[in-house]
């Protein structure tokens, strides 16, 4: 079972004791200017992995944002890789600011994950859903519906983390994976499933609803 990394994710902690070990090496050295710039760095490594508590909403068909950012696209698609037929597309686009802890958008079971290898275009360009680094979970709700949530990695993003795997059991809101330093997650609704955000909303992960599956 995935314990909860509060408030830093476990993921940050090698960037974190590496920045921060640095930054204590300058200090002794009596490297001031160096050592101001290597705390600031350290401090952004430590905002970067923060992993804070989210309260899902107590709804059992709400389909919650899967990540932290802003909807940058809402499409119908043909999808032929995951859920294997039309469907709603609703990306969201994370900056470095943003918590890049990811949780499942809904309750149901893992049917499986699938990674593809890519190239690191802009996570905001159309580019990257198409030929960008990629984790795709394909789950499978109580009711049969299949959704599925992608990590696209970004043009500085290089490390998709995933820690789902098929024939898990998930609930709405629990923490399954991240992506390093800028990055997209794009979910693929059924086409009977209205969607409740518009372009240009922030959203948060666990929290925000993007939808009410039918």
């Amino acid at each position: 079972m995935l314990k909860p990394q509060i408030p830093v994710s476990r993921e940050g902690a090698p960037f974190i004791g590496f920045m921060a070990f640095i930054s204590l090496i300058a200090a002794l050295l009596g490297f001031n200017c160096v050592t101001i710039i290597l705390v600031a760095a350290t401090f952004f490594v430590l905002c970067f992995f923060r992993d804070p508590e989210r309260v899902s909403p107590n709804n059992d068909v709400a389909i919650t944002s899967p990540a932290d950012g802003k909807i940058i696209a809402i499409e119908k698609v043909m999808d032929t890789k995951f859920t294997e037929g039309e469907a709603m597309k609703v990306s969201i686009f994370m900056n470095i600011f943003n918590v890049h802890v990811n949780r499942t958008p809904i309750s149901g079971t893992i049917d499986k994950v699938i990674h593809t290898p890519g190239k690191f275009y802009a996570a905001d360009s159309k580019k990257s859903a198409e030929y960008n680094e990629n984790c795709g979970v394909v789950l499978t709700t109580s009711g049969g519906k299949k959704i599925a949530f992608v990590q696209v990695a970004g043009l500085i993003a290089r490390r998709i983390v995933c820690w789902l795997e098929p024939g898990d059991e998930v609930t709405r809101g629990r923490r399954f994976g991240l992506i390093r330093f800028g990055s997209r997650v794009d979910v693929y609704l059924p086409m009977d499933t209205p969607v409740l955000v518009s372009v240009g909303k922030k959203v948060r992960a666990g929290e925000t609803i993007l939808a009410n599956i039918k």
